[in-house]
């Protein structure tokens, strides 16, 4: 099985020897998810982290009227999960999906801390991983407070372009947090501005 993806991404980190390389990879399970196919719910108990080897993720909230609300989105060369409910082995909070036909490997929560204590550097690849991740946030966080839609959307699409292509407006209407129907009239503007 080729696992070059993943072991690049590690790479990137941390350095480790054959075997330490060789345990790390039998804790992963390859799993196909076909597109629309649900790889964790709402309320289920959140075990896995997933590194995306191909297709496209996205993880969702569910709101008690049915209003789904994206949180993130995750492509080729990502990892996933529910992060508070993986790390505190609690109920998800978010939905994820494919939204494409993806390839994805799955690390279970006891392995992950199975490698941290026999191989001591994969606490600082997933420290990396989480510090990387909260800055992300942070500053999606300070975006939708300083910054109009339109420049949300213009950052989006410059700093996902993959994304961008891949995923149903209304889908990237609801991690801008405005409507679709707005963001229809923003992209309209945006070609019109273009002309």
């Amino acid at each position: 099985m080729d696992h070059q993806s993943i072991i690049k991404n590690v790479n990137r980190h941390i350095v480790l020897n054959e075997n330490e390389l060789l345990f790390f990879l039998s804790r992963l399970k390859k799993k196909k998810i076909d597109r629309k196919s649900l790889i964790l719910t709402q309320g289920q108990l959140c075990e896995y982290i997933y590194f995306v080897e191909s297709g496209a993720l996205r993880a969702f909230y569910l709101g008690e009227a049915g209003k789904e609300s994206t949180v993130m989105f995750a492509v080729k060369d990502w990892w996933v999960t529910d992060m508070y409910c993986f790390i505190n082995e609690k109920p998800a909070m978010l939905t994820i999906e494919a939204i494409e036909d993806s390839l994805v490997y799955q690390l279970k929560k006891s392995d992950l801390d199975d490698l941290y204590v026999k191989i001591p550097q994969f606490e600082r690849l997933f420290r990396v991983l989480m510090q990387n991740a909260y800055i992300r946030e942070q500053l999606r966080v300070i975006e939708n407070l300083s910054l109009s839609a339109e420049e949300r959307y213009a950052i989006f699409v410059n700093k996902y372009p993959e994304v961008a292509h891949k995923v149903k407006q209304k889908q990237i209407a609801s991690y801008l947090g405005i409507t679709a129907e707005f963001l229809s009239m923003i992209k309209n503007k945006k070609a019109k501005d273009l002309k």
